[in-house]
């Protein structure tokens, strides 16, 4: 089984683009997703959490404005939730794509925002970043509710930059123009990858840097 991670920085478009993979057939693991489920109501990682920040737990789960408020601004205090939530998030991860291989899938998606900062690429055979001009991510994620410029810049130096995360892609898409655009550059990439399978690496895939 191919499996290809679909990553990109915050207000890039991962989700819009991960709806589009499932619309092209491929099923896809949503790491948010799943990290919601380890802290919600008798999720695996409630009790780590709590013992690490006192007080951010109710009714068996994480309250994640109260998680929040503890750890934004605080390098040391992120440090400490990232090492209890990405473990687990990576055990979802490959329980997901174990159980993918079960039902005879030939391609599955892994997104996850943080991929390359947290190693999830040595899980994948190709990996596609979505990635749109600076004014175009900061307008998209300013106009999420409860954001402010200083929780975009905390969130943007916990990242990897866009330009590192492209040089480092097999494939990168643009979704700064429209949906329509990068529909096509996806459904042009899980066309080559279903051709070609695990020969789809260089120089083939140097075509499609076309979108890059």
């Amino acid at each position: 089984m191919l499996v290809i991670g679909l990553t990109g920085s915050i207000g890039m478009g991962k989700s819009t683009a991960a709806g589009m993979l499932r619309r092209l057939g491929l099923p896809v693991h949503d790491a948010d997703a799943a990290v919601h489920g380890l802290m919600a109501r008798g999720g695996a990682a409630v009790a780590a959490v709590e013992a690490a920040f006192p007080g951010v737990s109710e009714a068996g789960a994480v309250d994640r404005r109260r998680l929040a408020a503890r750890v934004l601004g605080d390098p040391a205090a992120l440090d400490r939730l990232e090492a209890i939530l990405h473990p687990l998030a990576r055990a979802s991860a490959r329980a997901f794509l174990a159980r993918q291989a079960r039902l005879g899938r030939p391609m599955a998606v892994l997104e996850i925002p943080l991929l390359f900062e947290t190693g999830g690429d040595e899980l994948c055979d190709a990996v596609i970043v979505v990635s749109a001009p600076p004014s175009t991510q900061r307008a998209r994620v300013l106009a999420r509710p409860g954001m402010t410029e200083a929780r975009y810049r905390a969130i943007l130096e916990r990242q990897m930059t866009d330009q590192e995360k492209r040089r480092r892609a097999d494939f990168v898409v643009q979704t700064g123009l429209d949906k329509a655009h990068a529909l096509r550059q996806l459904r042009a990439i899980v066309r080559l990858l279903r051709e070609r399978g695990a020969d789809w690496r260089p120089p083939l895939h140097k075509l499609f840097r076309r979108y890059a």
